[in-house]
């Protein structure tokens, strides 16, 4: 696979966004073996994931959040979000409400999952490079890329920010990934490392816990190890996308 940006894991099938691809692959979580590697095809610029039933949401460069049949990769709808064009990265669920992170316009927005419609288009604004995205209960937390560096945290319910940078000194946040009271974070800069932190008090449990010259792109949770060689298994069942330098020809 090229470049997975996005990992997504439903029962024992995982999917993967291809960014140079252009494409979502579909495969065995225990095994890696691939299930339809060109499971959809042609998307612009595939990032972050999102499952709800049966539709699968791919936030894209081109057009914004795409919306797929999750069982045979039909589209459903090239532009879902009202009002919202391309440039999407980031992609979260809390129950019907869609959370997505415009890295370029600084935005975090929240949709209605069902029918596309803008709940609150604003509802983290001025942020410096919001990316990924995950949700813990009630708490939506945000990576942010620019400037030093941090995970932003708010209420799911309020958009009261909780922790405006509370993993501060997080260097260049990629991906989030929550499992129980465990936030792991993908960090692009310097080597390249996945870190773990504690949810409740945003204490370093083990800031370099997978580290590497590739940069870390993806992280999912929740499976046993798979076979590919671009996925790596986490202490906690966690998996992790890496690409290498933007300067090197991904593999």
């Amino acid at each position: 696979m090229s470049t997975p940006e996005g990992l997504l894991l439903s029962g024992n099938t995982l999917f993967v966004s291809s960014n140079q691809g252009h494409s979502v692959g579909t495969y065995d979580a225990t095994t890696g073996a691939a299930i339809n590697a060109s499971f959809i095809t042609g998307v612009n610029g595939p990032y972050e994931l999102a499952l709800s039933g049966n539709h699968l949401f791919v936030a894209t460069f081109a057009f914004g959040l795409s919306e797929y049949d999750a069982t045979t990769g039909a589209l459903l709808s090239q532009s879902f979000l009202a009002g919202q064009g391309g440039g999407i990265f980031g992609v979260a669920l809390s129950g019907n409400h869609l959370f997505v992170s415009a890295e370029a316009a600084g935005i975090v927005g929240e949709y209605d999952a069902t029918t596309g419609a803008a709940i609150n288009a604003s509802f983290a604004t001025g942020l410096n490079s919001p990316v990924g995205l995950t949700v813990s209960g009630n708490n939506l937390f945000v990576a942010i890329a620019g400037g030093a560096g941090s995970v932003n945290e708010y209420d799911t319910t309020t958009a009261t920010p909780i922790n405006a940078g509370f993993f501060a000194g997080v260097s260049a946040p990629y991906a989030l990934a929550v499992s129980g009271n465990s936030l792991f974070v993908a960090q692009e800069a310097g080597i390249g490392s996945v870190g773990k932190y504690d949810t409740t008090t945003g204490g370093a449990v083990n800031a370099g816990l997978i580290t590497s010259d590739r940069q870390p792109t993806s992280l999912a949770v929740g499976v046993p190890e798979p076979g590919s060689a671009a996925l790596l298994a986490l202490g906690a069942g966690a998996l992790v996308g890496w690409r290498r330098r933007r300067s090197v020809s991904a593999v």
